[in-house]
């Protein structure tokens, strides 16, 4: 088998890529989205027809442009999703607005409002994540709505404390963002490259999945934004990686051996178990310099290619 075939053996592959050919081809058991995947797709022809709909359905709704293109890209990042769905068993990551980061009631408004539009596609709530930026107000409209029977996929996750904060609020999946925690000591300690075992990644999201594990967390440990097939192949075993198509390629193109990295029925841990009050939640991140920078600077480039994503659709209309 080649490494792709033996990683997916010991953790479920989900495909980092709304381009549909890519997950045509590598056949994932999910798919996850975010508006810089949406950005790019919406620039491919397999996805015209969508964007054109999606369109006609924002004049239909809207009340001005901001409005219009508010509900032309829900609308899209559905359409998306649902032609993801036809090609994989899983399920859809769709994610909400970065600008609602800090809004608790918006978010789950949001929420709501993408999972009527799945539904009228004819989309349950069950093939559907709603992917949430890991603030303080994006976890608490997590457990809001995983108390309503809506299961939510927490993403920009940088440091233990995000974490920690998930798993006690019951949310359904973390993602912690490996290669993004690597750029970031590259760049602070002035380093080219860490061996895969010492890379501050792969240690991060090791300790997370071994404290889950250890203290009985249901919550799902999702690795993502990978730089290299290094930190890929040192969390092998983790419940789920989302792996972009450049990466699922090389991986297809080895045949070197995978070795299972992380195991649930042997998990370690020396972190105690604990319940993180705002306060504690906030000084915490305050203490942790990486996951605070790291955290905002993510949510501004959501946000930054939100913003061009209704750019370029206005353009279209406009054309």
């Amino acid at each position: 088998m080649n490494q792709l075939e033996q990683l997916k053996s010991l953790t479920t592959v989900v495909a980092d890529t709304g381009d549909i050919d890519a997950i045509r081809r590598y056949r994932p058991q999910d798919a996850t989205t975010n508006p810089t995947l949406l950005l790019k797709a919406a620039g491919l022809p397999v996805y015209e027809e969508h964007v054109k709909t999606s369109l006609a359905f924002g004049k239909q709704l809207g009340r001005g442009q901001t409005d219009i293109l508010h509900h032309a890209t829900d609308k899209l990042s559905v359409l998306i999703g649902k032609e993801i769905l036809s090609l994989i068993p899983g399920r859809i990551s769709t994610e909400v607005d970065a600008r609602l980061s800090f809004n608790t009631r918006a978010t789950v408004d949001k929420a709501h409002r993408l999972i009527e539009l799945y539904e009228n596609e004819g989309i349950g709530k069950d093939r559907v994540l709603i992917k949430i930026a890991s603030t303080w107000e994006g976890i608490r409209a997590a457990q809001k709505l995983e108390k309503e029977g809506i299961q939510t996929n927490l993403t920009l996750l940088f440091g233990f404390t995000q974490a920690s904060a998930c798993a006690d609020a019951g949310v359904y999946l973390i993602s912690p963002f490996v290669g993004r925690i690597l750029d970031w000591y590259k760049k602070s300690t002035g380093r080219d490259s860490f061996p895969a075992a010492e890379d501050p990644g792969v240690m991060s999201v090791s300790r997370i999945y071994n404290y889950y594990k250890a203290n009985g967390y249901d919550t799902v440990v999702m690795g993502a934004s990978f730089r290299n097939t290094g930190e890929i192949l040192e969390l092998a075993g983790c419940d789920r990686l989302t792996i972009g198509p450049n990466f699922l390629e090389e991986l297809e193109n080895s045949t070197g051996t995978v070795e299972r990295k992380l195991d649930a029925s042997n998990p370690f841990s020396d972190d105690k178990q604990s319940s993180l009050a705002e306060n504690t939640f906030r000084w915490a991140m305050n203490e942790d310099a990486m996951a605070t920078e790291k955290l905002a600077e993510g949510i501004r480039n959501f946000a930054a290619d939100q913003v061009k994503l209704e750019q370029t659709l206005a353009a279209i209309a406009n054309s």
